[in-house]
């Protein structure tokens, strides 16, 4: 097991962490970035990007790797590990990585992003990224003129499905029950949307395509009061139910929000122990988007340098974790 001792730790390696390491590595900080169990987050699975500025298309791996070799460029560590138990109950902090290895900081960059909730079936993986989505707003482009369908209840699934009808020509919102758990000013808008149906008490039981050239060409649903199976066509399936935020780390130790997320001070990424900062997904549950991701990498880094130059080599202790009120997920 080796033991080691660093200015700055970021935990994550999606746009919110390359970007952190590029900024801190350029402070001269000398940053380590432990990339986890996904390096590159959830780009790695995502296909073209064309909202990446100054890029009119790209793939999203090929970004990442880009990303990476920047990190690098500047005089960041990149660690190829994952943090499997992490304690701030007291500076410097510590992170235990599942080689063995231990790292002690003065501070701490959260980037672990957040993983969309999945219906977890197996045409599910096999089309992902290839007509199936998670992100109207990232690939909604791609489905000028098409049908496409929209699955979910929630303000999310109706937000996407009205995003939707700027590049569709038709969305089909598919939900389990007979009414939306949406806000009525979100229901109220697609009621009164032509592009939209609705089919109800309905769940997808198996997404249809083909294989060469990869891609979906329909749905199979189920009724869930008749157990009535039909087809429909579609060339798009955006999954909607929901986002889980990669808190499992800290969610005793930091404040978080209602669903998991990291609670940040608004207009800073300052978390509510000092030293410790969240950036990304993590903390983002309205854009998420790999642009303010990358923004507030950048935050992150810039936070942590004023920290760490307003205090001694020895630093302040941070608060006791028994003294920091749990909030329920």
């Amino acid at each position: 097991m080796a033991e080691q001792h660093r200015k700055l730790l970021i935990i994550g390696s999606g746009p919110a962490g390359y970007t952190a390491a590029v900024y801190a590595a350029r402070a001269m900080l000398e940053p380590l970035l432990i990339q986890g169990m996904q390096p590159g987050g959830q780009l790695t699975i995502t296909t073209e990007v064309e909202n990446w500025p100054g890029l009119i298309e790209v793939q999203g791996p090929e970004l990442m790797v880009k990303m990476e070799e920047h990190a690098k460029a500047m005089g960041a560590e990149v660690k190829f590990d994952t943090v499997r138990k992490l304690d701030l109950g007291k500076r410097p902090f510590r992170a235990e990585c599942d080689s063995g290895d231990v790292i002690t900081a003065d501070a701490v960059i959260l980037a672990t992003g957040a993983q969309a909730k999945w219906l977890g079936l197996p045409s599910e993986d096999k089309f992902q990224g290839f007509g199936v989505s998670a992100c109207a707003t990232c690939d909604g482009f791609f489905y000028r003129g098409k049908e496409v369908v929209v699955i979910g209840g929630g303000n999310t699934a109706v937000e996407e499905a009205l995003f939707l009808t700027n590049f569709a020509t038709k969305v089909t919102l598919i939900h389990r029950r007979d009414e939306l758990r949406a806000e009525k000013i979100l229901q109220q808008r697609l009621m009164k949307n032509p592009k939209i149906e609705c089919l109800w008490d309905s769940e997808v039981v198996e997404i249809l395509g083909e294989s060469d050239p990869l891609g979906v060409t329909g749905v199979k649903t189920r009724n869930l009061k008749t157990g009535a199976e039909s087809v429909m066509d579609t060339s798009g399936v955006f999954v909607a139910i929901g986002h889980s935020p990669s808190s499992e780390l800290v969610e005793s130790q930091l404040e978080l929000l209602d669903g998991g997320y990291v609670k940040v001070e608004p207009g800073s990424t300052r978390t509510s122990i000092p030293g410790v900062f969240a950036a990304g997904d993590l903390t983002d549950h309205v854009y998420r988007q790999a642009v303010t991701s990358a923004g507030m990498g950048c935050m992150a880094a810039l936070d942590a340098e004023r920290y760490l130059a307003e205090h001694d080599e020895a630093g302040e202790p941070a608060p006791d974790a028994a003294q920091i009120e749990e909030v329920a997920v």
